[in-house]
């Protein structure tokens, strides 16, 4: 069992020093691995991945995936791990909740065994590359990998094939309130609208301008526009479309350096962080270094 769990450990650790990591070809080589272990469970047995970070599925797509079962089968196993009372998943969460709409008592399953950590790594990975995860999930996948990997944005990027820009974009939406990420996780609001948004720094504006975005139907440019007149209150006075152009143009270009939010306006530029950890990652980027007394 233990050579088992080390080699099981070691195909982890594989995908993640891949140049492009590959959750799909990762779970092949599972099922191949152990096609000749898949198994039937009752999907009642079956509970989430406690470390799973998706929080709402789209039930349309459940719903095609279900009718697609009934007529076709579960076409690939899904994995779980053995727990003191039934089974968690590792991977195949929509397969087994597409099961039970389609009413079936028992899902072709292959079981292995993973630690904790590697349990959420998974989870993690695998929630990244679906298309069908919402903004704010994928942020929470993205800020925990990021975290747990020690990874630059700029590294996650590369690896999981983003551009930088989105990565820094799509993890801004986690400032935003809560009841604004609600709006986004139904999909009431665009990632668009909510990326204008992450920019606001007065909580009560954000979740006034995401309410005027829904019921008045406000475009991306609308909401900008308003957004920099809240901002600007004396750009709004003393109109200076080019330079406040500037102004924006180099905001982007810090927040691009720095991986945080900036902000500019007349003589002064403001930088936020969140902890000395944060913080000591800028200073090393601006290769600013000192030394403990």
């Amino acid at each position: 069992m233990e050579t088992k769990k080390k080699a099981l450990g070691k195909g982890l650790e594989q995908l993640f020093s891949n140049s492009v990591i590959d959750f799909d070809n990762f779970e092949k080589d599972i099922v191949e691995e152990g096609s000749k272990d898949v198994t039937e469970i009752d999907v009642d047995e079956i509970r989430s991945n406690p470390y799973q970070p998706r929080k709402t599925f789209d039930t349309e797509s459940l719903n095609e995936l279900a009718k697609s079962i009934k007529e076709y089968g579960v076409v690939q196993p899904i994995i779980v791990k053995k727990s003191i009372k039934g089974y968690e998943l590792v991977a195949g969460e929509r397969r087994t909740k597409a099961a039970k709409i389609a009413g079936l008592k028992k899902i072709p399953a292959i079981i292995k065994d993973f630690d904790d950590q590697e349990m959420m790594e998974i989870a993690l990975v695998e929630n990244i590359q679906r298309e069908d995860l919402n903004p704010i999930d994928e942020a929470t996948s993205i800020n925990n990998i990021i975290k747990l990997r020690g990874y630059t944005q700029e590294e996650f990027a590369n690896k999981f094939g983003k551009s930088r820009s989105y990565v820094t974009n799509i993890l801004g939406l986690l400032k935003l309130p809560e009841d604004v990420k609600r709006m986004v996780e139904k999909r009431n609001l665009s990632m668009s609208h909510a990326r204008v948004l992450s920019k606001i720094d007065d909580d009560n504006k954000v979740t006034d301008l995401a309410k005027k975005v829904i019921t008045d139907n406000l475009s991306v440019h609308e909401l900008e526009r308003i957004s920099q007149e809240e901002k600007s209150p004396i750009i709004k006075k003393n109109p200076n479309k080019t330079f406040d152009h500037k102004y924006r143009m180099y905001e982007n270009l810090i927040m691009d350096k720095l991986d945080t939010k900036v902000r500019i306006s007349k003589n002064k530029i403001e930088i936020y962080f969140n902890g000395n950890d944060e913080l000591e990652k800028m200073l090393d980027k601006m290769h600013i270094n000192f030394e403990d007394e």
